[in-house]
C-alpha cells in the first residue's frame, strides 16, 4: 500500500500516526518454510540484509509482513546513505521496522481495519534485536509531527485507523508529511563538467506523465568527489545516441543522453507549474525503485487533504480495494520488471528435490545476480535448456521461440543450414526476459559466443575441459593449469570458470576480430600443445567410441557457429544447484570442487570479487602475433 503526499500535519481522532522511516520498504513472506524478503520491485533482500533475514527463524507464526529496513548511524538516526553502503558496512546497525500484517496463519488480514491489523501484528510478532514492531500514536498528529522535527527525522505517516490494506495503490487513507520536499526522479542524461570539476556537470531528470517521459529539471549539487565519479562511471555504460524524452528539452549545456533506467532521490524547494523541480539537490540512488513508478506531478498543493473529518462512508466508495495481487508464496504471481508484466507460475514447484530448491528460488537467484550476468547474455542468441518439472524429470532443448511469447521478449532470425529454415532465437538483455526464461524452466542459460549485430565473429574463444567418468576433478585442475602455462608462454591472459558440473571452461577474449573457423582452428592449435604436455590424461578425440575413457576431452569445437555453453554465473541443473563461477588462477588448485559455488553462496562471492569475467568481453588478443610466438616456442 502506498501513501500520498500532503502538506500539513493534523489532529484527527480517526487517524493514527507513525514515524516516516528513511529506508527500504520490504515485504517479509513467512508463509512457507523458506522465507522470502523482497522490495516493492521484486528485488530479493535475503542475502543483502542477511542480518535481518536470519532472525525470521525466531518467528512463531506463518505470516506476511510489511515494513521498512532502516540503518542507524552512530547517533542513532536513520541513514539512507549508510543503508546503500551495506556491502562496506557488514556490522551496520539494522532494524526491520514492521508496521503492517497482510496474512496470518492461513488467513488474509487485508480487509480488516488497520487498527485491528496492528493489534494482531503486535501479538504475533516476536521482536528481536533487528525485527521491531513499529508503534503509533492516535489522534495527536501535530504534536507528533513537531516531535519528529525536533528529532531531525524525515517526517511522519498518517493512516486512517479503519482503512483496509489496498495493494499497489495510493489512496487518501495513508498520507506522508515531510519536513523537506523529497521525491524520486529518473536520470535521463548528464552535462559536461565545467572548470576543474570531474565526471559530469549536472544530471538531467525526468518522470512519466500519462505514459510519456517528461523533462523535470536538472541537478548538479549534492555529490562528493567519490559519488560523482562512481555515478559517472555507471552512467557511461548506459549512454544512448538520442534523447529518451518524448519532447527534447532545452538545456544550457550539451547533454550525453542515457537510458532512463536509474532512479535517484532529490530534495527540492518547490515544483513549477510546468512540472520542473526548483533547487533540486541529489540525495541518493534508489535501487529499490523502478523508473515506471516515477509518475505524475509532484504538486504538493494538489495532494492536500482538507476533509480529515469526512467519515468512511464517503471515502470508501472512492477507494475500493483493487483486485488482490498474489504473493510470492502463491502458485501464480505477476510483477512488473523493466515496465513489462512478467507472470510467474508454480513458484513453489520443487526443482532440486534433494536440496528443496524451488522454481521461485531459481528466479530469485537470477534477479539477485542480474547486474552481473546480463552483460554476458546481452544480444546473444540463446539455446533454451528447459526443465519444466525440475532436474530429475524430462528436459528438452529449444532454439526456436514459440508464437505465444510476449511481444516485449526480443528475438532474432538466424538461418539454419541443417534445418534449411530461419530460427527465431530469444536473446536476454533485461531482468524481465531473464525472469520469463526462468519461469519457462530454464535453470541454466546458454548463450552464443558471438552477439548481435555481428553473429559471424565471436567475442571470445572457449576451451572446454570435459572429463570422463574415470577422471578426478584434480585431473581437470592439472589440465587447466597446463592450459594456463601454454597461454602465458605466448603472453595471453585466459579467464577460467567452473562449468558448474564436472569440468572447467577457459575463455580468451577475441574482440570480434576473427570468424568462427579462425578461432576454432586457433583453439585446436592451443589444445594440441596441451595434449603434447599431458598425453596420459588428455585427448582431442571427439568420438566417445574411440575416446579413452580415462582421459579429459579438450573440446575446441565449442568454437563453431551456434555452439553454446552455460553462461558464467549460471545455475546448473545438478544436485546441489552449483553455479558456473569465475576463478582467479591462484584458486585453481587441487582440493577445489565445482560444487564449492552454489545458489546459496554465489551472490556473496560475486559481490566480494566483482565480475572477474568482465575482461572476456573486452579488447581481443592479436592472434597473428600469438601464432608467431607459438612457432618461436615450438
Amino acid at each position: 500500500m502506498l501513501a500520498k503526499l500532503t502538506e500539513q500535519a493534523f489532529d484527527d481522532e480517526d487517524w493514527v500516526f507513525e514515524i516516516k522511516w528513511d529506508g527500504y520498504r520490504a515485504i517479509a513472506d513467512l508463509s512457507n518454510d523458506d522465507p522470502l524478503f523482497y522490495s516493492r520491485n521484486g528485488i530479493s533482500f535475503l542475502s543483502k540484509f542477511e542480518k535481518v533475514s536470519r532472525d525470521f527463524k525466531n518467528q512463531k507464526h506463518k505470516m506476511i509482513l510489511d515494513g521498512e529496513i532502516v540503518a542507524y548511524d552512530e547517533h542513532g538516526k536513520p541513514s539512507f546513505q549508510l543503508l546503500q553502503q551495506i556491502g562496506d558496512n557488514p556490522n551496520l546497525a539494522l532494524v526491520y521496522q514492521v508496521f503492517d500484517i497482510l496474512w496470518l496463519n492461513g488467513h488474509s488480514t487485508e480487509e480488516l481495519p488497520l487498527i485491528q491489523r496492528k493489534e494482531l501484528l503486535k501479538e504475533a510478532l516476536t521482536e528481536t534485536d533487528v525485527i521491531k514492531y513499529c508503534d503509533h500514536i492516535a489522534e495527536k498528529g501535530i504534536d507528533f509531527f513537531n516531535q519528529m522535527k525536533k528529532m531531525e527525522l524525515e517526517g511522519m505517516i498518517a493512516k486512517k485507523a479503519d482503512s483496509p490494506y489496498t495493494e499497489n495503490h495510493r489512496t487518501n487513507d495513508w498520507l506522508k508529511v515531510k519536513f523537506t520536499n523529497t521525491e524520486e526522479a529518473i536520470i535521463c542524461g548528464f552535462t559536461e563538467p565545467r572548470g576543474s570539476r570531474e565526471g559530469f556537470g549536472a544530471l538531467i531528470l525526468g518522470k512519466y506523465i500519462d505514459g510519456k517521459l517528461i523533462y523535470a529539471g536538472h541537478t548538479g549539487t549534492g555529490f562528493n568527489k567519490q559519488s560523482l565519479l562512481e555515478l559517472h562511471q555507471r552512467l557511461l555504460k548506459m549512454v544512448i545516441k538520442t534523447t529518451p524524452f518524448d519532447k527534447r528539452p532545452k538545456t544550457n549545456m550539451p547533454v550525453t543522453w542515457t537510458k532512463p533506467e536509474l532512479v535517484c532521490e532529490i530534495k527540492f524547494s518547490e515544483i513549477t507549474d510546468d512540472g520542473i523541480f526548483r533547487h533540486p539537490v541529489f540525495v541518493a540512488i534508489r535501487e529499490d525503485k523502478e523508473p515506471e513508478e516515477i509518475t505524475g506531478s509532484t504538486d504538493i498543493s494538489a495532494n492536500k487533504v482538507d476533509n480529515h473529518n469526512t467519515k468512511k462512508t464517503n471515502d470508501m466508495k472512492n477507494t475500493a480495494p483493487l483486485k488482490k495481487t498474489p504473493k510470492l508464496s502463491d502458485k501464480e504471481k505477476e510483477i512488473t520488471l523493466n515496465r513489462h508484466p512478467v507472470k510467474f507460475t508454480n513458484l513453489d514447484k520443487i526443482y532440486f528435490p534433494k536440496d528443496g530448491i524451488t522454481k521461485g528460488d531459481v528466479i530469485e537467484y537470477y534477479q539477485s545476480v542480474a547486474e552481473y550476468i546480463l552483460p554476458h547474455l546481452k544480444n546473444r542468441p540463446l539455446s533454451l535448456n528447459r526443465y519444466p518439472n525440475g532436474i530429475e524429470e524430462q528436459s528438452f532443448y529449444q532454439k526456436d521461440a514459440s508464437d505465444n511469447i510476449p511481444d516485449w521478449v526480443k528475438t532474432t532470425q538466424v538461418y539454419s543450414e541443417s534445418n534449411d529454415k530461419y530460427i527465431d532465437y530469444i536473446y536476454c538483455n533485461d531482468k524481465a526476459t531473464l525472469a520469463y526464461l526462468n519461469n519457462l524452466g530454464c535453470i541454466d542459460l546458454n548463450p552464443w559466443n558471438s552477439a548481435l549485430p555481428d553473429l559471424d565473429h565471436p567475442d571470445f574463444m572457449v576451451l572446454d575441459l570435459d572429463p570422463s567418468k574415470k577422471n578426478s576433478f584434480d585431473d581437470v585442475i592439472e589440465t587447466a593449469l597446463q592450459v594456463n602455462e601454454v597461454l602465458e608462454s605466448v603472453k595471453i591472459r585466459g579467464y577460467c570458470k567452473t562449468s558448474g558440473s564436472t569440468g572447467i571452461h577457459i575463455y580468451i577474449p577475441m574482440g570480434g576480430k576473427y570468424d568462427f573457423d579462425q578461432v576454432k582452428d586457433f583453439a585446436h592449435i592451443l589444445m594440441k600443445q596441451v595434449n603434447e604436455k599431458l598425453p596420459k590424461i588428455t585427448t582431442l578425440e571427439r568420438s566417445l567410441q574411440k575416446r579413452d575413457d580415462k582421459k579429459i576431452y579438450m573440446d575446441y569445437l565449442q568454437n563453431r557457429t551456434g555452439q553454446t555453453l552455460a553462461s558464467v554465473y549460471s545455475i546448473r541443473p545438478k544436485e546441489g544447484a552449483s553455479v558456473s563461477m569465475p576463478l582467479e588462477w591462484n584458486e585453481v588448485k587441487p582440493g577445489m570442487r565445482p560444487t564449492d559455488f552454489n545458489i546459496h553462496n554465489a551472490l556473496e562471492r560475486i559481490k566480494e570479487k566483482g565480475d572477474l569475467f568482465k575482461p572476456v568481453l573486452g579488447k581481443g588478443i592479436d592472434m597473428m602475433k600469438t601464432l608467431e610466438l607459438l612457432q618461436e616456442n615450438g
